[in-house]
């Protein structure tokens, strides 16, 4: 689809996210750059073996396998899609030393091992530069070259998603997912086995169906192998999100649609197709599938109950989609021109060869209810929605002070608070944890003593403001929990800024990155300035 991107609201861009023209081969072979140190490849972390989770007996490739439409590209970052699958789900470069690691699992067939990442990335930031393909026949997704669009990093490449943005947990274990911000993308141009011209295929993806916008275009699936914009029918792909440039939905979205190039379709007609429900759960299971003048929309919730059917019908009355002229390439967070404008959070997903039957996905979805994903990570404690905590600083100066408002204002600091001191200044460091107003995987904070207000930011400043409604203020008050990056307590993330952290400078209160143009951002002590123990409420 064609770019619709807004600007970003203030000066910094994501393209810090992502360094280097594109990947090597080296680091494509699951090793380190030239320019870092290397970690050993993992399919499992040493020791994991005791808390791992039980396999499944089938994985959802066995069960397309078993249907006669078996994956050719197999994409996970929470767990193995086959029952066999001992190998790596993903890869990550962190910041310091630009060293790799594969992610692997806790177990065969089991779930990811995010200790694995979160021992190799504590204290520094880590990209995720490879999602592997499970199928074995390499489709692997990698750093989006320029196409039609330029991407923001350098050489005209997309940005790498931060390895941290989106703890989940899965079968009782934490993991992580694709969090896709404006100008991110993955793909890969040369593939082997997916769908091209009219040929049948199926996919599936596991995504947040809480995290979305209206830009162009949150995708999943085939397109074109240049990168380019190469005409009606060289695509087709899941879309998610609420954009009603080209097709839309019953209600205001978000909608599972079809991108079939120049056009996003809710069903047969190029418009409004009122049988395409908006959808939005937590974890949502979205399908698109297509064959010979035919093609399907389906989705659910990946948490439970079954899949319903959006569409089922033929090829939309439009000149140049019948026969579809696919082209074979595996797109993800991104149109097939490179358009870099959307968000989205992506879990898991598979493409296969042949049109799958509704049996065989109604088998899948309940592979994936079983899973148990949950929007509650297992990692640190003290962050349950509805609690009270106070925010300690970590740094050897300052471990008195804890994250507070000023009396009257909306001025945040961190301040000295001890049980020698008054009833104001201990409400005003208390704390209620809410689920996170934009990302429900992550938290907000709401002032113990001033219902309504909450932490935020605004021009990297944290103040404390009321909730007016608006999706600005949600992701401005919506920070995610990492483990702390000096081994204490966490580290908050901006959910709209997932390189800035909460940090503390000359007791102020800001979201800050590791180096940049701020004052704040200073690399002096930004270990300890932005970790943060989660203590016992003072009011």
């Amino acid at each position: 689809m064609s770019l619709i991107l807004s600007r970003l609201r203030r000066g910094r861009t994501l393209a810090a996210l992502a360094s280097g023209i594109g990947l090597t081969a080296a680091l494509l072979g699951g090793q380190a750059s030239a320019t870092g140190a290397s970690e050993p490849s993992a399919g499992r972390h040493p020791g994991a073996a005791a808390t791992a989770a039980p396999a499944a007996a089938s994985g959802p490739c066995d069960l397309y396998a078993s249907g006669g439409t078996p994956c050719v590209a197999a994409h996970s970052m929470t767990r193995a899609l086959y029952a066999s699958y001992d190998g790596p789900l993903y890869q990550v470069r962190r910041t310091s030393d630009n060293a790799t690691r594969d992610i692997g699992l806790l177990g065969r067939g089991g779930v990811a091992d995010a200790a694995a990442q979160d021992s190799f990335c504590a204290g520094t930031t880590c990209l995720i530069t490879v999602i592997y393909d499970q199928s074995g026949r390499n489709n692997r997704l990698t750093q989006a070259p320029p196409g039609g669009f330029p991407g923001p990093a350098p050489g005209g490449y997309d940005n790498l998603a931060d390895a941290t943005a989106a703890p989940i947990g899965i079968g009782g274990h934490k993991a992580y997912g694709v969090y896709v911000a404006p100008g991110t993308g993955y793909r890969n141009n040369n593939t082997n086995g997916i769908a091209k011209g009219d040929q049948p295929e199926g996919m599936y993806a596991v995504l947040n169906g809480t995290h979305y916008n209206g830009g162009c275009c949150f995708d999943y699936g085939n397109a074109e192998t240049n990168s380019r914009d190469n005409g009606n029918g060289t695509m087709e792909a899941i879309y998610f999100g609420n954009n009603k440039v080209w097709g839309y939905g019953e209600g205001n979205g978000p909608w599972i649609m079809a991108d079939l190039e120049n056009g996003l379709f809710s069903g047969v007609n190029q418009r409004y197709n009122a049988g395409d429900p908006s959808i939005s759960h937590r974890f949502l299971t979205a399908i698109v599938k297509g064959e010979p003048n035919h093609w399907a929309i389906r989705g659910g919730n990946a948490r439970t109950g079954s899949l319903s059917t959006f569409y089922n019908g033929p090829r939309p009355n439009v000149p140049g989609y019948n026969p579809m002229k696919k082209e074979g390439a595996i797109i993800l967070g991104i149109g097939g021109d490179n358009s870099h404008g959307a968000t989205g959070t992506f879990y898991e997903g598979v493409m296969t060869s042949g049109y799958p039957t509704d049996a065989t996905e109604n088998a899948v979805q309940a592979n994936i209810t079983a899973a148990g994903y949950t929007t509650s990570p297992s990692g640190p404690g003290g962050l349950t929605p509805g609690s009270k905590v106070s925010l300690r600083a970590t740094t050897s100066c300052c471990t008195d002070r804890y994250i507070a408002h000023d009396d009257a204002g909306s001025g945040v600091t961190i301040a000295p608070v001890s049980a020698s001191s008054g009833s104001t200044a201990k409400s005003g460091a208390t704390w209620t944890v809410r689920a996170g107003l934009a990302n429900s995987s992550c938290v907000s904070f709401e002032s113990a003593d001033r219902a309504g207000q909450y932490l935020r930011h605004a021009n990297f400043t944290v103040r404390l403001n009321t909730n007016d409604g608006t999706a600005q203020f949600a992701e401005d008050a919506t920070f995610c929990a990492d483990a702390g990056h000096n081994g204490q307590g966490h580290s908050f993330r901006s959910a709209n800024y997932p390189s800035d952290y909460l940090r503390h400078y000359k007791y102020g209160v800001y979201v800050a990155g590791q180096g940049g143009s701020h004052e704040w951002d200073s690399t002096t002590s930004w270990n300890d300035d932005t970790s943060w123990a989660v203590a016992q409420p003072w009011a």
